[in-house]
């Protein structure tokens, strides 16, 4: 009797399987914004995800049903919202080669030690990123070396070296827009480029890239940004 309430209470209807589904899949919510979505191929892929979900046997899912659903999720997703299509039109993109990442713990001694390298190095490279048990650098690799010796002794948790800052520059309405930054994150990600480190300077969002990855990088936020403005001139005409 318990496992068959607990199968009950489990179960749910077909249209929330799918929307659970569809929710936590990046690829399918990109397919639906961007409208090349093939509804029958994904519903047959859904089949046995969504028995799983209902409580129902594999041949007792319609395939059918599941495409209905997706159908009533298509306008859920959207490329962008105007206010963040906007920003992004309005942004511009810069690459610096040959950065390097350090993170190390954070504690009173590599807090100071951190603020004297960014007073000692006022024209150089160096952003810094405060978490609560840790402090990000991004800086010049030819600093990689002062950098390392200024923080020894402190625990090393993550370096990196021949990396490349892809920096995007954006109008200050992206620190009041939600979803902007997110835009950048999913263009890399339509392009399979790894973010290595990522910190965000007031208008400023700059990600840390493979150098292999720096020109795949580029041309993935330089498009995006083309295909904003795009739509912004095209609304507007």
């Amino acid at each position: 009797m318990v496992k068959r309430d607990q199968k009950l209470a489990k179960a749910v209807s077909v249209t929330r399987a799918v929307k659970d589904e569809v929710g936590s899949d990046l690829s399918i919510q990109d397919a639906m914004a961007r409208d090349y979505l093939n509804l029958s191929a994904l519903a047959r892929m859904l089949v046995p995800k969504v028995a799983a979900r209902t409580g129902k046997r594999v041949k007792d899912v319609s395939e059918v049903g599941i495409a209905t659903a997706l159908k009533r999720l298509m306008g859920a997703y959207s490329r962008s919202s105007p206010k963040v299509s906007r920003v992004i039109a309005r942004s511009a993109v810069s690459v610096r080669t040959h950065v390097s990442s350090l993170s190390v713990e954070k504690t009173k001694r590599t807090v100071q030690i951190v603020s004297t390298l960014l007073s000692n190095y006022p024209n150089d490279f160096i952003q810094v990123s405060e978490g609560l048990s840790s402090i990000t650098l991004i800086f010049d690799q030819r600093l990689h070396s002062r950098v390392k010796r200024s923080l020894a002794g402190a625990e090393v948790l993550e370096e990196g070296e021949e990396g490349a800052a892809i920096t995007v520059h954006s109008p200050e309405e992206i620190t009041t827009t939600p979803g902007c930054i997110s835009a950048f994150y999913n263009g890399l990600w339509r392009r399979q480029v790894n973010v290595e480190d990522t910190v965000s300077c007031y208008t400023d969002t700059i990600m840390v890239v493979g150098m292999k990855d720096a020109s795949r990088a580029f041309e993935a936020l330089t498009e995006l940004i083309g295909e904003e403005q795009r739509k912004l001139y095209e609304s507007s005409a």
